[in-house]
């Protein structure tokens, strides 16, 4: 069976921001971690698959408020995420791209709800 659209951007954030685990505990990461840890290129690398998400998230119909909001994390992502040590820390704890698939499977899910709903102000005509 063929992925989803909606499957492979969580695919994507969960590459990104929690696709391993340290061993012996349950704090998880991903490449975004990863790349974070070299100094300068790797929040930039980190940046571009983060932007993607929230392109497609505008491309699949999301309201202006909800992109917004999937912009802001990813920038305090890439921005807070390049200072050294605390950066790093940063990304381990916040998980923007998780963040964002999450809002996006939200707003989705509460679109699918309001085309399914009648339109109530003809109901009673």
């Amino acid at each position: 069976m063929a992925k989803t659209e909606i499957e492979k951007l969580d695919d994507l954030a969960s590459f990104l921001d929690s696709h391993y685990r340290i061993p012996g505990t349950s704090i998880r990461f991903g490449w975004d971690a990863l790349l974070g840890l070299v100094p300068g290129i790797g929040d930039i690398a980190a940046f571009g698959p983060s932007a993607f998400l929230v392109y497609k998230a505008h491309k699949l119909g999301a309201r202006k408020r909800v992109v917004s909001r999937m912009a802001i994390n990813s920038g305090l992502d890439f921005v807070l995420g390049g200072i050294p040590v605390l950066g790093d820390l940063f990304d381990l704890a916040f998980k923007a791209n998780n963040r964002n698939i999450d809002l996006l499977k939200r707003e989705l899910s509460r679109q699918e709800s309001a085309d399914a709903e009648p339109n109530s102000t003809l109901k009673g005509r």
